[in-house]
């Protein structure tokens, strides 16, 4: 039931919403919740999660249903993200595959490419990654050096990536890669990677701060004879890929952050309720219910915009400033207030087994990945000095002329 401070939320007020966040959680509460200790333990998800959720239609949720897809718009995988967030549970990487990889495939891959994977994606059958970070370059995507030799009817595929989300359960791997050593940014080019390639090797699952059960590992590729086939678009356009994707990758982010929000809200205020101190439930407590007041705030605030953006993406016209915005305020708000929360539990809060625990490990990558937030505020910089920028790169030709 909705309670008076939460704003009505007209995104997700269709019938159809409804019923699809119905099957949502009836999902995470049968086949995901039971086994997230097993999953954390292990350090991935099994493969029956995948299965059961395309089962049930959680994957590819707008692709074509030429391929397989519900054909549904953005806010219904909007809605997804959300509510796995608010359960607390980073398994399966539902967002990676579905709202980052498949979308890649389907935009610029070939008919070809796209009949050999996009259905097996919905399915569950197969796994998606993107291979995009390494060692040596983080967030600056230019400057990867994994290079792809052109051997005239394949490549041949060197180099290594590391921070690679659900990259050991992945079936094939999306690899930002040079194919041209001395084009700087117009040099980059996506290749899809089967994981059974030879010469293309995992690392075990990095044991992570958060996000324990979903596996993040470094890949490795030496010689791996790639068909030119799998290439997605033209060669030297993969930074433009990737810099046109992102917004909506951004967005998963800052989606999954108002959902986990969402989330420890709802157990910190069942907590404080149950808990007693000096002979009352801490609710009672002044402190407690200022801090939750302000948790609430902030999270009604964020999730207002949040859903404008939404819109935006749903409707194709997001921008990348706006992602940008959304991506650093929501992760940045997730932190503050989990942090806020987890303060209430007192000692329990560190405890593991206590939801909140995981909510707070969960939470710190989310300034990192998808970008850092610094690099978001340089993204909304430029378009907030944009006419500065646009008058200074106007004096220096004039200076070379």
């Amino acid at each position: 039931m909705k309670k008076r401070h939460e704003l009505p939320r007209t995104i997700y007020g269709s019938e159809e919403h409804q019923m699809f966040k119905n099957t949502i959680g009836e999902y995470f509460k049968a086949h995901v919740l039971p086994h997230r200790e097993k999953w954390e333990e292990q350090g991935y998800c099994d493969r029956e999660a995948w299965l059961k959720a395309g089962e049930l239609g959680l994957l590819g949720i707008d692709l074509d249903p030429k391929y397989g897809g519900m054909g549904l718009d953005f806010s219904f995988s909007a809605l997804l993200i959300e509510e796995q967030g608010r359960y607390g549970s980073c398994a399966p990487g539902i967002s990676m595959h579905s709202d980052i990889v498949i979308p890649y495939i389907a935009k610029y891959g070939s008919e070809e490419l796209k009949n050999k994977y996009l259905p097996k994606c919905v399915s569950g059958e197969a796994i998606g990654s993107l291979a995009m970070s390494e060692p040596g370059t983080g967030s600056d995507v230019q400057a990867i050096t994994t290079f792809a030799e052109d051997k005239g009817d394949h490549y041949l595929l060197n180099g290594s990536k590391t921070f690679i989300t659900i990259g050991y359960t992945s079936d094939f791997t999306i690899v930002a890669c040079k194919t041209d050593k001395s084009a700087g940014a117009k040099g980059v080019s996506l290749l899809v990677v089967d994981a059974g390639s030879p010469g293309f090797s995992k690392g075990k699952p990095f044991k992570k701060l958060g996000l324990k059960a979903s596996d993040t590992c470094e890949l490795f590729f030496e010689d791996v004879k790639v068909p030119k086939g799998n290439l997605l678009g033209e060669e030297g356009r993969g930074f433009i890929q990737m810099m046109t994707e992102l917004p909506r990758e951004r967005m998963t982010i800052a989606l999954a952050a108002i959902g986990a929000v969402r989330g420890a809200l709802e157990h910190t205020v069942e907590y404080t309720q149950q808990r007693v101190a000096f002979k009352q439930p801490i609710c009672a407590f002044q402190n407690t219910q200022f801090k939750l007041s302000e948790v609430a705030t902030k999270l009604e605030v964020t999730t207002a915009f949040i859903d404008r953006c939404t819109e935006l993406q749903a409707a194709h016209k997001l921008t990348p400033e706006l992602a940008s915005m959304a991506k650093y305020y929501a992760s940045d708000m997730q932190c503050e207030t989990i942090d806020e929360c987890l303060q209430l539990f007192g000692g329990y809060g560190y405890i593991w087994e206590y939801p909140i625990a995981r909510y707070y490990g969960d939470a710190r990558v989310q300034k990192i990945y998808g970008g850092t937030n610094e690099i978001m505020k340089v993204m909304i910089a430029r378009s907030v000095f944009s006419e500065y920028f646009q008058q200074l790169k106007a004096k220096m030709k004039a200076r070379v002329g």
